[in-house]
């Protein structure tokens, strides 16, 4: 890892010697493994390889469920129920594709939000994060376009609202949406078109992920404290590191094998749990569902989208100033987007010179309540966009936006944070003391 000292991978046959000058796979292998990490790190970094193993198995089964799988709307249905029923092993493969996608958001979900608290978005590691978030909404994508493919009530309907949300763009709107759809309604040609992008897009994902990979490992991971690992001499560095191997290995992997026990169960015991009732009836144009709502990852931005509605003063402001370009509609959508989109601006809108909110006392408080903010609107963008419920919405819209624009900047200004521990090796002390380092060391 550049800029951290440390042993390299050294061939030691002559065969290695041969196939590390012409294709230096294995030395890469060790480098990745052997690299120094802050040994400080506590259970929240456990979901890089949760969502390692949540690619890997979205790209595995939805591999095979494709070559089974007919994208045409008068056989899309009855082809998920021949995989279900005839395939041998296909309920059990799509069983694990359609809640993998729930784990693989509930992980990343988490990996976000501990990168917002302890600062892991903060220089040198802006990069890493934009490509975290590229990431993200590369699944977003990917994951709205596989709900499409069973041809359900909810995938049709779906698909025709969301779908509908560019249709709103003035102008050129209604171009894109036709392109998006090969035609002027939800069809043969768009269902074609979403199988093809559902099919493409993981590998694309697989492509960041490497990228995402690659960019922390030159700068190095964050940790709990925010504090940069002493990069004077490979003797000081280790003092603030261990290798990946085992340590954080043998961590991870037994993470997962206690997450992979509640997958699992519910996968067995109870599969459907999070699957809509009407997405089990065939899509049919001519009835609309009583209720449409997507998939519960995507709820919070949703709540969002639907909380700016006509009577919404910035609403009226906005209209107005803007001659009625910006409609009440085209407003939702750039809220939606934009309530991902200032998540990808926080390296710039944090102006704390401390990088972990475990030293920010203030931030503490108000990054408590835009987790219990994102909790809300998980749970109203599942309700009817009616009564108190459009209320709770605009609220919790509200303090999204005011979290990231507002907020971070003013503590930055007013918050007297706490100091931090000279170095890494300070840190780990403290928590597990001379027993911990003494066990550190035998083990090695």
């Amino acid at each position: 890892m550049a800029g951290i000292p440390h042993d390299h991978y050294k061939p030691a046959s002559s065969i290695e010697k041969w196939l590390h000058d012409r294709l230096p796979i294995v030395g890469l292998l060790y480098d990745t493994l052997m690299i120094p990490t802050p040994k400080n790190l506590n259970w929240m970094w456990i979901w890089g390889i949760v969502l390692t193993f949540c690619l890997v198995l979205q790209i595995a089964t939805g591999v095979v469920l494709a070559m089974h799988y007919t994208p045409h709307i008068d056989l899309a249905f009855a082809s998920v129920e021949h995989i279900m029923r005839d395939v041998r092993g296909g309920y059990l493969l799509r069983y694990l594709h359609s809640n993998g996608a729930s784990l693989f958001f509930l992980a990343v979900y988490l990996h976000i939000f501990r990168g917002l608290y302890y600062g892991s978005y903060k220089s040198p590691r802006e990069v890493t994060w934009i490509i975290g978030m590229l990431i993200y909404l590369a699944m977003m994508a990917t994951g709205f376009l596989g709900y499409v493919l069973p041809w359900g009530q909810m995938s049709f309907w779906g698909a025709t609202v969301i779908t509908g949300l560019f249709g709103a763009i003035p102008g050129i709107g209604e171009p894109i949406q036709t392109w998006l759809l090969g035609g002027p309604a939800v069809d043969n040609p768009t269902l074609n078109r979403f199988f093809s992008l559902h099919y493409l897009l993981p590998f694309v994902i697989a492509a960041l992920v490497a990228v995402h990979i690659w960019a922390f490992h030159s700068t190095g991971n964050n940790n709990p404290t925010g504090v940069e690992v002493r990069r004077g001499s490979k003797a000081e560095a280790e003092k603030d590191t261990l290798p990946f191997w085992p340590y954080f290995v043998l961590k991870d992997l037994f993470a997962l094998a206690v997450i992979l026990t509640v997958f699992f169960a519910v996968v067995g015991f109870m599969p459907n749990y999070l699957g809509h009732p009407d997405n089990y009836t065939q899509a049919n144009p001519l009835m609309t569902p009583a209720h449409i709502v997507p998939e519960w990852y995507y709820l919070p931005f949703y709540a969002i989208l639907r909380a700016f509605t006509a009577d919404v003063w910035v609403v009226q402001l906005v209209h107005f100033v803007t001659f009625g370009i910006v409609d009440a509609k085209f407003f939702g959508v750039l809220a939606m987007f934009g309530a991902i989109g200032v998540m990808l601006l926080v390296p710039w809108l944090d102006t704390s010179s401390v990088r972990s909110g475990r030293y920010r006392p203030l931030f503490k408080w108000w990054f408590a309540l835009l987790c219990v903010d994102f909790v809300v609107l998980t749970w109203v963008g599942a309700q009817p966009a009616e009564g108190i419920y459009t209320w709770i919405s605009l609220i919790g819209a509200a303090y999204w936006f005011t979290y990231f624009l507002v907020l971070l900047p003013l503590l930055g200004v007013i918050e007297k944070p706490l100091a931090p521990p000279a170095t890494i090796e300070e840190d780990f002390n403290a928590h597990y003391g001379a027993a911990g380092s003494a066990a550190v060391k035998s083990a090695e």
